[in-house]
Order: structure tokens, then sequence, then C-alpha cells
């Protein structure tokens, strides 16, 4: 039985990713950003542990962690947790730019930090959810590209420095894929939503089992999924 940190587990691909391993037998704690969302975690997803932790405040996530029980092993880490806001580069304010950075980027980079211990006991997995804007960048979408890509090069990293410690990292790039960030960049975009169009989030949670469970001689790196409709 594995134990799985992950952010994000309350829609969407994380949600999915969190019932396929609960359904397994594992052993998950999830990142919640307050006391009344980690109710509503517990409730989704019966039997899971929970954590409190902003990920839009990164530089309190020690403190947070201090006044909470942590796993003493984990099997791995799931970044799946994001934030958007669309604008144009002559729009963006600074609060936009924080608001992104410090959700997609710093907190999974200070997460991972302080869960390394962790990871190495088990050399265990640290999988980023990326996104397809991590590898091009498109009009209104700078602040958010830019996490992204920000996030490509911290999984990168990583990987050349925990190598040793047997640490696997792995990227997953999903393109447009049916969550509640899909809907929400539909209306900022003030287009018509139809889920029917992208990619399912349990054919993205399909493809982190396969890299999590992928035998110890080989690592997936950067795995990209397209819609297929």
């Amino acid at each position: 039985m594995s134990t799985h940190l992950i952010t994000g587990a309350g829609s969407g691909i994380g949600a999915a990713v969190a019932r396929r391993l609960l359904a397994r037998g594992d052993e998950l704690v999830l990142l919640a950003r307050d006391a009344g969302r980690a109710k509503e975690l517990a409730a989704l997803h019966p039997g899971a542990r929970t954590l409190v932790g902003d990920l839009g405040n990164p530089d309190r996530l020690s403190w947070a962690f201090a006044q909470q029980s942590l796993p003493e092993r984990l099997d791995s880490l799931l970044h799946i947790a994001g934030v958007v806001e669309l604008g144009r580069v002559g729009d963006l304010t600074p609060k936009a730019w924080h608001f992104q950075l410090n959700a997609n980027l710093v907190a999974p980079a200070e997460l991972t930090r302080l869960f390394l211990p962790q990871l190495r006991v088990a050399q265990g997995h640290v999988v980023f959810v990326n996104s397809g804007a991590g590898l091009s960048a498109h009009a209104e979408w700078s602040a958010y590209a830019a996490s992204k890509h920000g996030l490509k090069a911290l999984a990168d990293s990583l990987r050349h420095e925990e190598h040793e410690n047997g640490v696997r990292v792995t990227s997953v790039y999903p393109g447009r894929t049916a969550s509640p960030m899909q809907a929400k960049v539909h209306r900022q975009e003030g287009k018509e939503y139809d889920a029917s169009r992208f990619i399912d989030p349990e054919s993205v949670a399909t493809t982190l089992l396969m890299a999590l469970d992928l035998p110890r001689d080989a690592e997936v790196n950067d795995l990209t999924v397209r819609p297929g409709r």
C-alpha cells in the first residue's frame, strides 16, 4: 500500500486520481486551502486524510505544516492543483501575475522542498500536472503559460538533482480537459463550454497512474496528452 499527497483533489483530474487511488486501497493525504475545504474533501473522498495549507500563500506552508501531523514517508507527491487568469500583457496587473505564479509554480516548489525527505525515504515519485501552455504560449495566456513553463524547468532540474536518491519525476502536459477550470477559461474567453469536446479527467488520471505504476527500471519524464476527438 502506497501513500500519496495530492493537491487539487476537489475536482477534475485531481478528483479522478484520488478516486482511483482510494479504490485500489492506497492511502491519501489531500491538501486543502483551509479547514472548511478540508471537510469538503474528506466528505468527497471518504478514508483520505487532509492537510491544510494555502497554495496561494506559499510563504506560510512551512508554518502551517508545523502545526499538523505529516506522513513519515510518501510514495508520491502529485501536483495537480492550478489556477488561471487570462489577460493581455498590457492589462495584467502584478496581482494577477502573483496569483498564478504563487499557486502554479512557487507553491509546488515549496511543497516539493518540504516533502523531499519523505520522498527520498520511499524512493518516491513527484508528478507535475503541467499544461499544453507549459510548452507553448498564445495571446492572453502569458502569466499562466509563464507559470507552467517555470513548472517544466522546476521538474527538469529536480529530476537531475534527485536521480541519485531514487526519486522519479514526471511532467504531464494535458490538452484541454473537461473540468471547472476549463469552464472558467471559456467564460474568460467569452465562448460556450461543451465538456464533450475535451479530454475526460479519467483519461488523464489513467496516464498519471501508468507513470506511477511503471516498474523501477524505467521512468516517464514527459507525457503529452491531447484530445482524441
